[in-house]
């Protein structure tokens, strides 16, 4: 699908979706408790993907007429899938599900689509050989399709924590309920680290206990998922909420509220604070989880996407339309996501009209140099170059036609719908 953004103001307000996140922790969780609820879950193509592995293990996960998701799960004990678990283009699902796949009493086989199939898994396979189990790559190159054989029972690993922090918290859910716990030494510094607080306040929430430790993090064996009550909300997606944060920044003819936004261990809350040092008028009232934001203008400023790297694209944006320079950086680790979102956003931009300087750690946008220009440009299969992009466009000058806009669907499913009712001119075409 085709959508072309006409430039627009956006005002009134706007719910963000439930986080992927959460999201994918939540339904995994439930799946190696007994039973779980889960309420107000983001229901996209990524977290879909969780839920069929989940299922594949020997859970079920019913979505109600509501929403909420109801699993049956396997309480800690997966069966062998009796089928290939397809990941999709899902990072996520497939690095969780890796260490769950670790667990079981055989052989497991995970791949996903092109994209996730050049994404590097080597690391957390060498650490599931480390704990006593089989792990490789069919093309022997660290990544997808990966063989993985069980069970492991725990024990101390040592694994880099530059290339993905999802390796730490797959470790961290599996660990849980093999019988002598996992044990994380950490070989470099950890990236994204705010995602392993994401999952050690989740863990948390369904009764396992897991630590930082002076070497890294550690979790006891033998213990037993079971949320409070037997249910779990999930909060709102501070990297959605990015968007919205951005547009009434850059496009607000008037006050663009954001509602869902209540506080959480997720590191993209910086956003808030990122848009305010930008020079956008922003208040977050966070007893109501609510982000008022209103257009000014903006100033270039240096940002660190160490912890943050969803918010690349989002800040790239914002910079097109600041003043001076926006330096990004710490931003390496951005290149191994659903696409290599520094060039991504460096060359889309072109399209339009901005200049930049990209280095393999950073990207510099030259904001006081560019002028937007409406352009047809490409969403690289990623939905949150989809997104940025977007944004671009209703500041642009004429329209902007965003190629493979479908996969917004993979966070945020309904999110031209959401700018259309903010009052952007959206035009679709298959």
């Amino acid at each position: 699908m085709d959508v072309t953004i006409s430039p627009s103001r956006v005002r009134g307000a706007a719910r963000a979706p439930p986080s992927k996140s959460y999201t994918h922790r939540a339904i995994l969780a439930s799946g190696y408790a007994d039973s779980a609820t889960v309420h107000d879950a983001l229901w996209s193509a990524d977290t879909r993907a969780t839920a069929r592995a989940v299922e594949l293990f020997g859970g079920d996960v019913t979505r109600t007429d509501d929403g909420t998701l109801e699993v049956s799960g396997f309480d800690g004990r997966p069966d062998v899938p009796a089928d290939v678990i397809d990941c999709g283009n899902s990072g996520t699902t497939m690095r969780l599900v890796t260490a769950t796949a670790a667990l079981a009493d055989g052989t497991s086989v995970l791949t996903g689509d092109d994209s996730l199939r050049s994404r590097p898994q080597g690391p957390l396979l060498d650490a599931i050989a480390d704990l006593g189990g089989e792990a490789f790559s069919t093309r022997g190159n660290g990544q997808a399709p990966l063989v993985v054989t069980g069970p492991v029972e725990g024990d101390a690993v040592s694994i880099p924590g530059d290339v993905s922090s999802q390796y730490i918290t797959a470790l961290l859910m599996a660990g849980a309920v093999t019988d002598e716990g996992v044990e994380i030494d950490l070989e470099t510094e950890l990236k994204s680290a705010p995602y392993v607080d994401v999952t050690l306040e989740l863990l948390a929430d369904f009764g396992v206990e897991a630590e930082r430790t002076e070497a890294g993090f550690a979790v006891a064996g033998g213990q037993r998922y079971a949320p409070e009550g037997g249910e779990y909300s999930v909060p709102g997606d501070f990297s959605s909420i990015s968007y919205l944060l951005a547009a009434g920044a850059i496009a607000g003819g008037e006050t663009v509220t954001v509602e869902g936004a209540q506080p959480s261990a997720q590191g993209d809350t910086a956003i808030v604070d990122i848009v305010d040092r930008m020079g956008a008028d922003v208040e977050w009232d966070r007893d109501a989880g609510t982000i008022d934001v209103g257009a000014a203008p903006l100033s270039g400023i240096e940002v660190s996407v160490a912890d943050t790297p969803d918010l690349l694209p989002t800040i790239a944006t914002l910079g097109a339309v600041a003043d001076d320079d926006t330096h990004i950086v710490d931003a390496e680790h951005v290149r191994y996501k659903e696409t290599d979102r520094v060039s991504a956003m460096a060359e889309e931009l072109g399209e339009m009209g901005v200049e930049t300087t990209e280095k393999r750690d950073s990207l510099t946008v030259h904001g006081g140099d560019s002028r937007l220009e409406g352009a047809t440009v490409r969403g690289r299969g990623d939905h949150r170059i989809v997104m940025a992009l977007a944004l671009a466009g209703l500041v642009a000058d004429g329209e902007t036609t965003i190629e493979g806009a479908e996969h917004v669907d993979v966070s945020f499913p309904g999110f031209f719908d959401v700018l259309e009712d903010l009052g952007t001119t959206v035009d679709r075409a298959d």
